[in-house]
């Protein structure tokens, strides 16, 4: 058995078991149902040319892996500063109300795939039907009490809740189950902390965690209490110690702060060097393209096919986070960039929104947006509606907009007849096969800004340097060589027209 079917066959397993448990659930609880991760492919098969280039960081990211069952830790060991490297074994937990189970157990299948992505191993996963997540515990004093069972009869170390907790229902609910409790930010927040590269990615993701960490810090015994005044020493110690001090959590959310103020800055200070790259784009009048859509559509592999760039690709959830620019050219041969950007999610944290505030700016500033959809996923319409409403929350709404269903190789008729309703003026295209690649590029071109005045230029053989810059700047409709110099007939932009009006052969 080849390596690839047996890491197949245990994926399988995992999911059989999870699918096994539905039968015994007690009442109040149901589990999704059958299924792997659906924002992962089932067969990820690799592209059969060279499109995505030789993908030397996909081996950097495998060549440290960890492999479950080694670990000789104790089971009552739970302080995460005893915890050794290994992968932790999980079960999920969410709630339904009428109506919405659907919503539901796809949401759940994502986090699947997110736990997956931050390296954990996915033992059970739970849906109770309630209208809204108990104020207290999340999941309800008697669920908690079974879910305790159900942890501990499956032997997971970790409870992931596919929502956001706040920080009391978090605390009740480890208590009442006794193994640590994570939300969906986490664990979101933990995928990118892995795969962040650039320092500004890096810088972006530390202010996300740590304004996700803030309202949540909690403190033990010792910990909360007050630091004396002057002299050391506790209650009734004397002249000197009675002064209220400042609590060691207070004195945690001071340096959180402080840290939070410098990291702002460092990202402020990247600003320049972007500003300097985007202005020179705009001194010579480039047109953007943004590339956005959800996390594991294609994004990557598509700018791969168009402009062979070589940026990672993986079967994986926000595979890559840092914005990739690569130059391309139409058919006409006006150039224009194209930017891969940071794929979404449903229900993605605001602190990343705005911790990546500036990444975004890509697509605010762009003059075209691609937007990748998986034409295999079960859900596309969900997607769409994920991806629009981040695209409007960076004022990025009026912009003009292609739909390529990417992954169309992997779409039956039944599918794509789905997919037409939906989006009437989409383009199906697969990076991996080619197919509608050259439509994409066609409606790309058709949507950039084009040169709008048509001038007839006489330029002179020592001024080179004005032909050369019409071949950058303007559309070239023919070029002929005459005695008198180079004659051209373009068309230019508006704000051109006065510098080149002196080679016009009209009036």
């Amino acid at each position: 058995m080849s390596e690839a079917e047996s890491e197949k066959r245990n994926d399988d397993d995992v999911i059989e078991r999870v699918l096994a448990g539905a039968a015994q659930r007690s009442s109040g609880y149901t589990i999704f149902s059958s299924g792997r991760a659906q924002a992962l492919q089932e067969n990820s098969v690799a592209p059969s040319d060279d499109a995505d280039g030789e993908q030397l960081d996909r081996e950097d990211r495998e060549a440290l892996r960890r492999v479950a069952g080694l670990s000789t830790e104790l089971d009552d060991v739970t302080e995460v500063e005893y915890r050794q490297l290994r992968l932790e074994q999980v079960v999920l937990i969410g709630i339904y109300s009428q109506g919405n189970l659907r919503d539901a157990e796809n949401s759940m299948r994502e986090l699947f795939a997110l736990a997956e992505t931050a390296g954990a191993v996915v033992l059970d996963g739970l849906l109770q039907k309630r209208a809204t997540p108990d104020p207290s515990t999340y999941f309800g004093k008697g669920k908690a009490r079974e879910l305790a069972g159900v942890v501990a009869a499956v032997g997971a170390d970790t409870v992931i809740v596919d929502g956001e907790l706040a920080p009391s229902q978090r605390r009740a609910l480890e208590d009442a189950i006794k193994v640590k409790v994570i939300d969906r930010t986490a664990v979101i927040l933990d995928i990118f902390s892995q795969h962040a590269k650039s320092r500004e990615g890096k810088a972006q993701v530390e202010l996300a965690q740590l304004e996700y960490l803030l309202p949540r810090l909690r403190g033990w015994g010792d910990s909360m209490s007050r630091q004396a005044g002057g002299q050391v020493g506790g209650a009734g110690a004397g002249m000197g110690s009675r002064g209220p001090g400042e609590t060691k959590i207070e004195l945690d959310r001071r340096r959180i702060h402080t840290r939070m103020a410098r990291l702002r800055k460092q990202i402020k200070e990247f600003k320049p060097a972007r500003d300097a790259k985007r202005a020179n784009r705009n001194r010579f009048e480039v047109p953007s393209v943004a590339i956005a859509g959800y996390t594991n559509a294609g994004k990557s592999s598509l700018l791969n096919r168009i402009t062979r760039a070589g940026v990672l690709v993986e079967n994986a959830l926000f595979a890559t986070l840092d914005a990739t620019v690569r130059k391309s050219v139409t058919e006409d041969g006006r150039p224009y960039t194209l930017t891969d950007t940071v794929g979404f999610v449903r229900n993605l944290p605001h602190q990343l929104v705005e911790a990546f505030r500036s990444t975004l700016e890509e697509v605010a500033d762009s003059d075209v947006i691609v937007h990748v959809v998986d034409a295999s996923h079960p859900d596309p319409a969900s997607q769409i509606a994920t991806v629009r409403d981040v695209i409007g929350e960076v004022g990025a709404r009026d912009l003009p907009e292609i739909i390529a269903f990417n992954k169309a190789d992997l779409a039956d008729d039944d599918q794509r007849l789905l997919l037409r309703g939906l989006e009437p003026t989409g383009i199906f295209v697969s990076a991996r096969t080619g197919e509608g690649i050259e439509e994409l590029l066609e409606r790309i071109s058709d949507l950039l800004p084009t040169p709008s005045i048509e001038l007839d230029l006489l330029i002179p053989y020592d001024r080179g340097d004005v032909v050369a810059m019409l071949h950058g700047r303007a559309v070239i409709e023919s070029t002929e060589y005459e005695e008198g110099g180079t004659r051209v007939k373009a068309r230019v932009r508006e704000h051109d027209e006065p510098m080149l009006r002196e080679f016009s052969t009209i009036g």
